[in-house]
């Protein structure tokens, strides 16, 4: 009788198999199935940081056009944050606060040692890029933004998710289009606001996700609305292509994805390579 082995002497070529050989085949052991509302829902972190990019890209168009001052966008962050830190903790009752150990005080120093150190170097971030062109300025803000967007973690346990690299891409940019506005109080503004919209506004966003998945969908839905219609304000031809881009990415990739997992067929049986599961890290020191 033919055996799987070959450290012993058969009659049969080393190429054979009888017929038990398909008895092991397995289809898709590994593949998940995924609900529809359930990928629209994890599809809203995408959503949202488009749109924080947009909303950051369009308040910088409309500083640099006059449109808005720097005393009326520093009050309105200030009174967001002010809101979006109440809501934070009354989203888990105080109790994520009490698991760090952080105090009230403690981000109120934080507060206060960044906007002075931010302050206080807003002539510099004013005059940092003053050699370097405004088309290749524009083009590597462009670039830091996209970056941003690729290496943002969206709860993906992926090789490219990168949270610091992203808010650093994200920093860099504002910095690059900070530079390009009339005033140094326009660069402190700026910059600020940039740390509000990709630093803190993201952490709000993880906790309504796992706390109140039904506030955070209508957070999202009702911060897609406003980027559109401030985007229509500067062009109605990018606030349609925009529009386009969200639906796609919220409700017609999601169909994608659940119309290919039908086409997948993935084989498993007696021929799959050897997985070494034991901890090998001994032979590398």
């Amino acid at each position: 009788r033919w055996q799987k082995v070959l450290y012993e002497r058969q009659p049969f070529p080393d190429n054979y198999v009888d017929q038990r050989f398909l008895e092991e085949l397995r289809k898709n052991v590994h593949a998940r199935q995924y609900r529809y509302q359930a990928v629209v829902f994890q599809s809203g972190a995408v959503v949202q940081q488009l749109c924080s990019v947009c909303v950051f890209v369009l308040t910088w168009w409309y500083m640099d056009a006059g449109l808005l001052s720097p005393q009326g966008l520093f009050g309105a962050a200030l009174v967001s944050s002010l809101l979006g830190y109440v809501l934070f903790d009354a989203v888990d009752g105080g109790a994520g606060r009490w698991a760090s150990g952080r105090t009230r005080w403690a981000d109120l120093k934080s507060t206060l040692v960044f906007a002075a150190f931010t302050y206080g170097f807003s002539p510099v971030l004013k005059t940092l890029t003053e050699s370097i062109s405004t088309d290749t300025i524009y083009a590597m803000s462009a670039l830091m933004l996209l970056g941003h967007l690729i290496f943002f973690d969206y709860g993906a346990n992926a090789a490219i998710v990168s949270s610091t690299l992203s808010l650093n891409m994200a920093i860099f940019a504002s910095v690059c289009l900070a530079s390009r506005l009339p005033r140094s109080l326009h660069a402190f503004v700026m910059v600020t606001f940039a740390m509000q919209m990709f630093a803190l506004w993201p952490m709000l966003q993880k906790k309504l996700k796992a706390r109140t998945p039904r506030c955070y969908v209508a957070v999202t839905v009702l911060f897609a609305l406003a980027a559109l219609a401030a985007l229509a304000t500067v062009s109605s031809v990018g606030a349609v292509l925009f529009a386009s881009l969200l639906l796609a990415i919220s409700c017609l990739c999601p169909y994608c994805l659940i119309r290919l997992q039908l086409l997948k067929d993935n084989i498993h049986g007696p021929w799959d390579e050897a997985e070494i599961k034991e901890d090998l890290s001994r032979f590398l020191m």
